[in-house]
């Protein structure tokens, strides 16, 4: 891009979220209303050892049990993506694919308003996952949904080997799936890049933690919060499970988007649009603040909703409108 003083003035937006309805996710969802127990039992047999009926009496799972919300996910990958083979080690986070699949969504969106309005489709999408996890869901999914290209980044080799397994299990991942470790704990994007490489989006689920007993906590808390604080009853830890890298780190979430922000606009020319989901929404005015600080241009916040929790993202880009139409000049996305 031009650094000609003809470019107009640099300025970000920082707007207030805006209320979402509970419950409510993205149109093209796959996971609208209830979930089908029957088809999911007949796509996962093993999930019908695990299915109860709530208060209600509807079909469930127990969420406090991670070897049912395991299963669960596995069939959910089987079900509605066609992943046939998909296990995490015990311990790791087992993500809830719902909110995970609106987070993609939402990406996608926002790359489509750059792009006459048409949601980017196919190979010549590459996106970047930074904290790919063990699970690597973010690049199943958008893969599946999309047929985007990814690169999955982490700083653990463990959680990378899972997810490299996971790949290689399913014929065909393997050529739009790459996997990189950041060996390099200090920082997030130096040293992973290329400086060649150009990503449309990139995505992340940030350590929402400071410590381990804070991240203890938190799950402590949601049990209460849903009634499922029983002293007779064993609950796990941490809910859904959850490394030290995937569930917090020194100074937490704000910290940990703080360093992402500042990293970013060193790699402003490589990426169309930047992201990262953010748990706290008191942490989002730190967050504006830092983007201003490194002369963002554009700054969305986008509001999301899976059944009582309430989640964001928060997306910035370094390019002007005009570079952002250009940029998909001559790649005729599908």
């Amino acid at each position: 891009m031009s650094t000609s003083s003809k470019r107009p003035p640099k300025k970000t937006t920082t707007p207030a979220p805006k209320t979402v309805e509970k419950g409510q996710l993205h149109p093209r969802n796959r996971h609208q209303g209830r979930y089908d127990f029957p088809a999911l039992i007949k796509a996962s047999p093993e999930l019908a050892a695990f299915v109860i009926l709530n208060p209600y009496g509807k079909e469930s799972i127990d969420f406090a049990n991670p070897a049912a919300v395991k299963v669960f996910n596995r069939a959910l990958l089987k079900q509605h993506y066609g992943i046939a083979h998909w296990d995490i080690p015990a311990d790791y986070l087992c993500p809830p694919i719902p909110g995970r699949a609106d987070y993609l969504h939402y990406l996608a969106d926002l790359l489509a308003a750059d792009n006459g309005g048409s949601v980017p489709r196919g190979a010549q999408v590459r996106a970047l996952d930074i904290g790919v996890g063990a699970n690597c869901i973010y690049p199943l999914l958008g893969h599946r949904e999309y047929g985007w290209q990814f690169l999955g980044s982490d700083i653990a080799s463990s959680a990378l080997a899972s997810a490299r397994a996971i790949v290689q299990s399913n014929p065909g991942l393997g050529e739009t799936i790459e996997l990189r470790q950041q060996t390099d704990s200090a920082h997030i994007l130096k040293g992973l890049l290329g400086a060649d490489e150009r990503f449309e989006v990139t995505l992340c689920n940030p350590p929402f933690h400071a410590s381990a007993d804070e991240a203890a906590s938190g799950s402590k808390r949601k049990w209460r919060n849903l009634g499922k604080q029983d002293p007779k009853r064993k609950l796990p830890v941490l809910n859904f499970g959850g490394q030290a890298a995937e569930l917090w780190c020194k100074g937490g979430e704000a910290a940990f988007v703080g360093r992402l922000v500042k990293e970013s606009a060193e790699h402003a020319q490589q990426v169309l649009w930047f992201s990262t989901l953010v748990s706290k929404a008191g942490n989002l005015p730190g967050i504006y603040a830092a983007l201003k600080q490194v002369n963002a241009r554009d700054v969305r916040t986008v509001d999301m909703a899976q059944g009582q929790k309430q989640s964001r993202f928060v997306a910035w880009t370094f390019l002007a409108p005009e570079a952002r139409a250009q940029w998909w000049a001559g790649r005729t996305p599908r």
